[in-house]
C-alpha cells in the first residue's frame, strides 16, 4: 500500500510506540523507511542540556542507530538522520525530501497550558506533510513485537 514510509521520534515512550507500530507495518508492506530522530531546539531544551550529564546528540544518534540496525534485522531497507529543531517542521521537511507516502508520529497528551505554550504542532504537520499521517497510540509490548517478527511479512 505504501512505499516509501517516514517513522519520527524524539525517544520518548510515545515516539517508541510509532517505531514499533511503523516498523511493522513498512515491514508488511515491504516499504522503504527514513528513520528521523528529532529533537527540540529551544532556549528552555538548550538550558535542560546544559545540566544533562550526556552531551546532545549522542541519545538521538544511538537511537538512530539502534533503530536502523533493528531495521535492518527485520528486512526493512531504511536510512535516517537526526535533526534539531521544530520537530512538525522537521518531519515535514523530512518528508518532502525523502518523497514519503506515510508519515508515523507518536502522540502525547496535553493539557490546555501545554498545548498553548507549545503551538499546534499537530496541525502544522498535517497542513504541511504531502501525504497520509498516521498517528501511533497502540503499545506493541515486546513479546507481540517479537511474535510478529516471526510472522511472515504479510500475515
Amino acid at each position: 500500500m505504501y512505499e516509501r514510509v517516514l517513522l519520527a521520534s524524539d525517544g520518548t515512550q510515545e515516539g517508541l510506540t510509532a517505531l514499533r507500530e511503523g516498523a511493522l507495518l513498512a515491514r508488511d508492506w515491504r516499504a522503504r523507511v527514513f528513520l528521523l530522530v528529532v529533537t527540540l531546539n529551544t532556549p528552555g531544551a538548550r538550558l535542560a542540556d546544559s545540566v544533562h550529564p550526556i552531551p546532545r546528540g549522542e541519545e538521538e544518534r544511538a537511537l538512530l542507530t539502534r533503530g536502523l540496525a533493528r531495521l535492518g534485522e527485520m528486512g526493512v531497507q531504511a536510512t535516517g538522520a537526526v535533526a534539531s529543531g521544530e520537530p512538525a517542521m522537521e518531519i515535514g521537511a523530512h518528508a518532502r525530501s525523502f518523497k514519503a507516502d506515510l508519515v508515523v508520529v507518536g502522540h502525547r497528551r496535553q493539557g490546555l497550558m501545554e498545548r498553548w505554550w507549545s503551538g499546534a504542532s499537530g496541525a502544522y504537520l498535517v497542513d504541511h506533510v504531502p501525504c497520509s499521517v498516521l498517528i501511533a497510540r497502540r503499545i506493541v509490548s515486546d513479546q507481540e513485537f517479537e511474535r510478529r517478527l516471526k510472522l511472515p511479512a504479510d500475515a
